[in-house]
């Protein structure tokens, strides 16, 4: 068991990211790992000829894998657009994995994110002594990809200010990185790429010009179509995350998160499930990864100060405060949804009781 809290997706996979190299026969793009077709069956899983079983990563279509890896093969950049909780960073984490053997090449856009983080910086104390020099430059993580023909990744686009933006633009055009300074610039090596995630839901979102966004292959990324489906994915992502922190808890029974997504996809909904009861929504995106949290919360709950398996008041804590993010429009929608929908439903008493005690 490693020691690291969080390991990168090509740590974790290795083991079948090297079976897939292992039979991958079909044609590969310049500096790729894989072939396209093992890229998506690493994602979406299977048994390969050797008896090898690679796990399933991304629950949804199969045709947005297949033209996010494609668009990865052309001179095109990719963009995985959708709400908060879709997988967007999930999927391009595995991407890079499985396509360049490196997730790392990373730039986390926020509001506060500078253009040095998508060119380049400098080391003031050589370029105090010595002037501006190549010894002296900082290569940005898209600055690497470009000269190792890797991908790159600049997770949530559209936080980052237009301005630092579209310092992408000449890079995605042209494929190069001027650098003035030197009166030199830097090539994009061939396998180098970049993928973009970014949605337009949250506040403080900068909309992308029209000349970055035409640089990019847009593939958006939709929250699951079905009940089964989002239970699924909870299952899938609860039982990874709870084997990587080491919970001393049992498995959740797939009837608890199966009430917790019910919750959520009612709320998102605005109608119950049977369609009868037109509800409010609350301010929250109330995402696939809420749910994760959410269920991963009451397990820890359940380990620590329970008996170790996951009931009703494990749950409840944790599935207020996903709702209620504005504690006054939010606690109102909460409080009338507990007493037209959780109260009235069979079975469900115990984790209407537990959620009133807190609210």
């Amino acid at each position: 068991m490693t020691n690291l809290l969080r390991e990168h997706a090509e740590q974790q996979y290795a083991t079948e990211l090297h079976a897939l190299a292992q039979i991958d026969s079909r044609p590969r793009p310049p500096n790729w790992r894989l072939s396209p077709w093992a890229v998506v069956t690493y994602l979406l899983g299977g048994q390969l000829d050797d008896g090898t079983q690679i796990t399933l990563k991304y629950i949804g279509n199969r045709r947005l894998i297949e033209i996010a890896v494609a668009t990865l093969a052309t001179d095109r950049a990719l963009l995985l657009l959708g709400v908060p909780g879709t997988a967007k960073s999930w999927v391009s984490e595995h991407l890079s994995a499985a396509i360049s053997g490196d997730s790392t090449m990373l730039v986390q856009g926020t509001a506060g994110t500078a253009e040095e983080a998508i060119r380049y910086g400098w080391n003031y104390a050589r370029l105090l002594a010595d002037g501006p020099s190549a010894e002296a430059l900082t290569p940005s993580p898209v600055m690497r990809a470009m000269r190792e023909g890797k991908l790159a990744r600049v997770e949530e686009l559209t936080r980052i200010p237009a301005d630092v933006q579209d310092t992408l633009i000449t890079i995605l055009s042209e494929k190069t990185l001027p650098i003035p300074e030197l009166n030199s610039e830097v090539q994009a090596t061939k396998g180098f790429n970049l993928i973009a995630t970014a949605n337009d839901r949250d506040r403080g979102v900068n909309d992308l010009s029209s000349a970055l966004r035409r640089r990019f292959n847009t593939v958006v990324l939709p929250l699951p179509d079905s009940p089964a489906e989002e239970v699924e994915i909870v299952r899938l992502r609860v039982s990874s995350l709870g084997r990587a922190l080491e919970l001393p808890a049992e498995p959740p029974a797939l009837e608890e998160i199966r009430r917790v997504v019910t919750v959520f996809r009612e709320l998102r909904a605005g109608v119950t499930a049977d369609g009868k009861t037109k509800i409010k929504s609350p301010s929250g995106t109330l995402s696939t990864a809420e749910a994760i949290s959410v269920i991963n919360s009451g397990l820890a709950l359940a380990a620590h100060f329970g008996d170790g398996q996951l009931r009703a008041g494990d749950l409840a804590a944790s599935l207020v405060g996903a709702v209620v993010k504005d504690p006054v429009q939010d606690r109102v929608i909460w409080l009338e949804y507990l007493e037209t929908v959780l109260k009235e439903r069979n079975g469900w008493r115990d984790l209407y009781r537990a959620c009133r005690e807190i609210v």
